[in-house]
């Protein structure tokens, strides 16, 4: 039986390989662990690491961050599915102890520090704990940032409920996706931007809940690093833009009154 299915859209980045190396190394989950990795219009320069749980799906051509995430969830066998971006690290046993607690109408994300890909090592500086979803007026866009009153207020509090997360790193059950997200959408919202703004709204929707779970971690490239993608600015903004057409009525009736935000 396989438990946790974690899909990795890739596209030429050169931590793939550590992040890859890392998620086997502080797996807890044995054989019961897949690790698909969406090659998304591109071959490596070198094989993956060679161990039976990592699986290979090649999209023919490049289809973009969320085409990819779809891929990988169709052929995904666990009762569990996550994604993971390709330059992240891990605490120990971290598939273990967020399957383990993941009610079945839930996305659950972890405590986020910021990774030096360079050196593989976790940066100084405490950790993402609870995220606020706000709109970032300047960019005109839904963001998720540190909320700081609710860290101290939930400061006792293993699992709670968060608004928002960066979207590099979640885990929820597959039957959740399969009833309520479908898929992630591109029209629209274009190739790459604003998927955790589309599954938690559709989460909430439908009467579930986005999770914090602050009993183990992951750490995320930090964004002084370059990046791999080089999605434009107008295709960016237009996500962004499409994202708020959508959903803000329900953002501003529904959610921050129940947030109190």
């Amino acid at each position: 039986m396989c438990i946790l299915s974690i899909i990795i859209p890739s596209w030429k980045d050169p931590y793939m390989f550590p992040t890859i190396e890392d998620i086997l190394k502080k797996s807890e989950l044995g054989n019961e662990l897949e690790v698909i990795v969406v090659l998304d219009g591109y071959w490596p320069e070198k094989p993956l690491p060679t161990d039976k749980r990592v699986k290979i799906v090649h999209n023919g051509t490049n289809q973009g961050m969320r085409g990819a995430i779809n891929i990988g969830v169709r052929v995904a066998k666990g009762k569990f599915i996550g994604r993971v971006d390709e330059h992240q690290m891990f605490g120990q046993g971290f598939d273990k102890i967020l399957t383990e607690t993941c009610e079945p109408n839930w996305i659950v994300t972890c405590n986020r520090f910021a990774l030096d890909p360079v050196k593989w090592e976790v940066m100084e500086g405490p950790p993402v704990e609870f995220c606020k979803l706000i709109i970032d007026e300047p960019r005109k866009k839904f963001a998720a940032v540190n909320w700081k009153s609710r860290n101290e207020i939930m400061k006792d509090v293993m699992i709670g409920e968060t608004m928002g997360m960066q979207g590099s790193f979640w885990i929820m059950p597959k039957k959740w996706w399969e009833d309520v997200i479908g898929e992630l959408q591109s029209e629209g919202y274009g190739t790459h931007y604003q998927d955790s703004i589309e599954m938690i709204f559709k989460t909430w929707q439908a009467g579930g809940k986005m999770m914090l779970n602050k009993n183990t971690w992951h750490a995320h490239k930090h964004r002084s690093f370059n990046r791999t993608h080089n999605v434009n600015r107008e295709s960016s903004e237009s996500s962004f833009a499409y994202a708020i057409k959508i959903w803000n009525e329900y953002y501003q009736t529904v959610i921050r009154p129940r947030f109190k935000v």
